[in-house]
């Protein structure tokens, strides 16, 4: 559902609406998170500490470094293409699609061009233990800028399916069933082979998406010729590339830090922690996606009793679930861990911190969505980088004393002042109050006329 699907009529942003999207959203997402999920765990069995270590080091940097790929035009394209699809202006969304694919296939390019010189340089002058790795793994960039522009394209043509059906099932399945392969053939599965695995099903995923959505757009399009308009497109992209650089930031760090000054071994039992953590905030994440465009909605209209009242439903819908799902990754850390292999068991205090600052996140609410989807990205940009720049000053310190405990200590502090920040400002700004005590009845008063 798109922001121009949902302002078609009012009934779209009721409560009752938003519930049954918000039901099919997530069952979408389970399938997709349970098998990205799975695929952690068996390659961790696979591949031991060590070599998943520096395979989820890898996939954290092809992650990072996507962002300057797509050069924000992700956001920028789901706001453009609804909007060009409902004034039927389809020279200017030919043009938008078109160059937005040409962009960030020669900036992902570029990118991995100057990487390799720069791995190549620190390989000659010190030995890079990555090196070899990364080599291999720095062409997963413009995939990965490609994938989350094309999530983006097929979210602005109203297809949910093919926004999220080729990165977040077919290629967890695709790694899954090509890791076990390897495994089963070589009796051992190491991290280069892998990481080749990884980019030759990537690049399957894209090319299969990017069939998609050429056949959907050419059928509605027709014969229009492009039309292109940079500037304007560019003026959108560059701010919501810096914010998303911030954000992406803020939960990559830790991976790589704890990579560069631990090793490989550490970042393998982290990640597992990392991975395990993100289900405390599953159904937050599920649920933002629904409802962001009912919030632009109602805030446009001025209608701010009915804004409250959606996040309130919203903010509740995800407090039970997430505080449960917590508690029993909480209770039983140590089993659950010990799915990945009995060496990961060493991270349930990573794990249990990094809970922590995940509940906050819940209980705060929708805090960042209600700040872009109503405005207000600028004052968002200056709390993510702050933050940013903050998590990676406690990383370098805390990790050198604490291993991956002192990069969860981190992480989580980052994460709650970055939520009690956003809460705080969504009060001021938008004059409602995001966070679950609102919802029983507590700081209302906060909230000024």
């Amino acid at each position: 559902m798109t922001q121009t699907s949902l302002s078609e009529t009012q009934s779209s942003v009721e409560i009752g609406t938003l519930a049954k999207n918000a039901a099919t959203i997530l069952s979408l997402q389970a399938a997709g998170v349970t098998l990205t999920y799975l695929a952690q765990v068996f390659l961790a069995r696979w591949m031991g500490k060590i070599e998943y270590g520096i395979y989820e080091y890898v996939i954290s940097w092809s992650l990072v470094l996507a962002i300057p790929a797509s050069l924000g035009l992700p956001r920028t394209v789901l706001r453009f293409i609804s909007e060009y699809r409902v004034r039927h202006q389809w020279g200017e969304l030919r043009g938008l699609i078109l160059s937005s694919w040409q962009l960030t296939a020669g900036v992902g390019l570029l990118l991995c061009l100057a990487a390799t010189e720069i791995i190549s340089f620190l390989d000659r002058q010190d030995s890079f233990i990555y090196a070899p790795v990364l080599l291999v793994g720095i062409w997963l960039v413009p995939l990965q800028a490609l994938i989350q522009l094309q999530e983006d394209m097929a979210r602005g043509a109203d297809n949910i399916p093919l926004a999220y059906g080729p990165s977040k099932v077919l290629w967890p399945l695709f790694v899954l069933g090509s890791g076990f392969f390897l495994f089963h053939q070589n009796h051992d599965l190491t991290s280069i082979p892998m990481i080749r695995v990884a980019l030759q099903t990537l690049l399957i995923v894209v090319v299969f998406q990017v069939s998609c959505l050429w056949f959907k757009f050419n059928r509605e399009i027709g014969d229009a010729k492009p039309i292109y308009k940079p500037r304007q497109w560019l003026l959108v992209a560059l701010p919501l590339l810096l914010d998303h650089t911030f954000d992406v930031l803020l939960t990559q760090t830790d991976i790589l830090m704890v990579g560069s000054l631990v090793g490989a071994g550490a970042v393998g039992i982290y990640s597992a922690a990392v991975k395990t953590a993100l289900w405390a905030s599953f159904v937050l994440q599920s649920l933002n996606f629904v409802a962001a465009p009912a919030y632009a909605i109602l805030y446009a209209k001025g209608d701010r009793e009915g804004l409250q009242k959606i996040v309130g439903a919203v903010t509740l819908w995800i407090f039970a679930p997430s505080v449960a799902i917590s508690l029993s990754l909480v209770i039983f850390a140590q089993p659950i861990l010990s799915v990945f292999g009995p060496e990961f068991v060493a991270a349930q205090w990573a794990l249990k911190i990094l809970i922590i600052g995940q509940l906050v996140d819940v209980l705060c609410g929708s805090v960042g969505n209600l700040m872009v989807m109503t405005g207000h990205q600028n004052q968002s940009v200056v709390v993510s980088s702050c933050c940013a720049l903050a998590n990676v000053i406690l990383n370098a310190i805390l990790i050198p004393k604490f291993g991956a405990a002192g990069a969860a200590i981190a992480t989580t502090c980052t994460l709650v002042t970055w939520n009690v920040w956003m809460c705080i400002l969504v009060i001021k700004y938008i004059k409602i109050n995001p966070s679950i005590l609102y919802s029983f009845g507590i700081g209302k008063n906060f909230v000024s006329d």
